[in-house]
């Protein structure tokens, strides 16, 4: 009995319910439509507490609650169960006095509970008021802006370094077969095909998904404009490990390179923080480099982090933290294409193009999934990620995909330039033949800041001081290079393996 099930789990999980999520948020749309709010913000970790204690204290205000008025969906609750409880689908917000009748009759339409449950005072403090008594009084400041701020302490960097026993790269073994490195590549479950989950859902409510998944960042239309709200999600946890700063830095701007591939200006990005103990020094130490490197992103990225949380203690203690997750500070990032007519797509478009790599080309092989796929290794340091020219670089592509001089945008990221390309040639069932990767350094490295596009007129997409390299055309029904020669069959096949073997198998 599925309601049953609900009603055991109450008591320890929040239980989310899309449909009423759906009419509070249109009761609110209509609402700050009008003149009405003065301040909103929705319920979320530790409910009223929260939400009333940081509006509060962002106002420089005070805030008194009558806990009698609280709706609750349980008879006898106490104040304490009321303040904390995560109950979802919730909005708290202040209203211009005299409006709450007004602002009532839009949540009655929507059939949703509404109640005045306190004001607005000028003590800096919090009252909670129950059954005619006074239950809490206490200063706003310990609990948001003068609350301690948490300093456990941390390894150094070097520190950090002998304890992560991350390996010089050292001689990298020559690859003898591109072509089968690329298979094996496409087929590992970092880089495989997500449709067999993608699939089971309907990704186009509402008729105003540009893209279907498989792209560089979701594209979602503006209902009833040409605007669209391009989003991505990023992070790669082996970077994290190896190098915590440059990890943190590579996260946020992927984010904001997926997001420039389709032609969109990035604007911010959210964040979630998941890492093991942080009371065990060296885990300290990835939470605070980490941290540093999205800082440092954010900061020359012009992208700037709008909200996020935090999920800690991912380790078991039985196993004295050998069972610790990667440092994985995953972002969400978010930004706007002004007309949606001019998106950019990641596959090929028409045979006799040209394919230009815009980036530089060093072939980067430490911590790269070749290394590890291909030779069960985890060595050396991640690429370092240059921030101006990860900026530069995008204003560049948005540029070339808002003035149509290039009709297929890809990012490099995991697996490097030859895995980007044959996503191209699976995204499109086009091939290409190219001249320019001739090792696992140019075919795998995973340097940053690139992006592959395609453009039949070359000597429209040349810039000063942005590197560029011709590397092949687009053509054929195989991603073919000197040495190997891999039909698009054979690579989807392998693409699609993981996931259908993995869940059916």
């Amino acid at each position: 009995d599925f309601g049953a099930d609900i009603e055991e789990k109450r008591p320890t999980v929040q239980v989310g319910d899309p449909f009423t999520e759906k009419l509070l948020i249109e009761a609110c749309l209509e609402l700050m439509a009008s003149d009405a709010i003065v301040a909103i913000q929705d319920m979320g970790a530790a409910g009223l507490t929260s939400s009333s204690v940081e509006m509060a204290t962002n106002g420089k205000a005070g805030i008194i609650l009558d806990m009698d008025k609280v709706p609750c969906r349980e008879e006898g609750m106490t104040p304490y169960e009321m303040m904390l409880s995560e109950s979802q689908e919730r909005m708290l917000m202040v209203l211009k006095p005299g409006r709450e009748e007004f602002a009532k009759a839009i949540f009655d339409k929507w059939e949703l509970d509404f109640a005045v449950i306190g004001e607005v005072t000028d003590t800096g403090h919090m009252v909670l008021t129950w059954k005619g008594e006074i239950v809490c009084d206490i200063p706003l400041g310990p609990l948001a802006e003068d609350a301690p701020l948490y300093d456990r302490p941390a390894a150094s960097k070097d520190e950090y370094k002998a304890w992560a026993k991350v390996q010089p790269l050292g001689d990298v073994p020559a690859s003898h077969d591109l072509g089968a490195d690329l298979l094996k590549l496409m087929a590992c479950p970092d880089l495989a095909s997500r449709a067999w989950i993608w699939q089971q859902y309907d990704s186009q409510v509402g008729g105003d998904t540009a893209q279907l998944s498989g792209g560089d960042a979701a594209l979602v239309r503006i209902h009833g404009t040409n605007r669209a709200l391009a989003m991505s999600t990023d992070c790669t946890p082996r970077y994290c490990y190896a190098d915590p700063y440059e990890g943190g830095k590579q996260a946020v701007a992927e984010t904001y390179r997926n997001i420039s591939a389709v032609g969109a200006t990035p604007l911010a990005i959210t964040n979630c923080l998941n890492f093991a103990n942080p009371q065990r020094p060296e885990i300290m130490a990835q939470i605070v480099g980490c941290l540093e490197g999205m800082g440092d992103a954010c900061r020359a990225l012009d992208y700037p982090i709008v909200s996020g949380n935090v999920s800690l203690y991912n380790e078991s203690k039985a196993t004295g933290g050998g069972s610790a997750i990667l440092p994985t500070p995953a972002i969400g990032g978010v930004g706007v294409l002004e007309d949606i007519s001019k998106m950019a797509t990641i596959a090929f478009k028409a045979d006799g193009d040209g394919i230009f790599v815009i980036g530089d080309n060093d072939g980067h092989l430490g911590q790269s999934l070749w290394l590890r796929e291909l030779h069960g290794r985890e060595d050396g340091a991640p690429p370092p990620v240059d921030l101006a020219k990860e900026r530069a670089h995008a204003e560049f592509v948005r540029q070339l995909i808002q003035d149509i001089k290039v009709n297929a945008v890809h990012d490099v990221a995991d697996g490097g330039l030859l895995v980007a390309l044959t996503e191209m040639a699976l995204a499109s069932n086009m091939g290409c033949a190219l001249e320019e990767i001739g090792d696992a350094f140019t075919a795998f490295g995973e340097d940053q800041a690139r992006y592959v596009v395609t453009s039949a007129a070359a000597d429209q997409i040349q810039a000063a001081g942005i590197p560029m390299t011709r590397i092949g055309t687009v053509g054929g029904t195989s991603v073919a290079g000197p040495g190997f020669d891999v039909p698009i069959a054979t690579l989807r096949a392998a693409h699609d393996s993981f996931f259908k073997d993995w869940m059916e198998g």
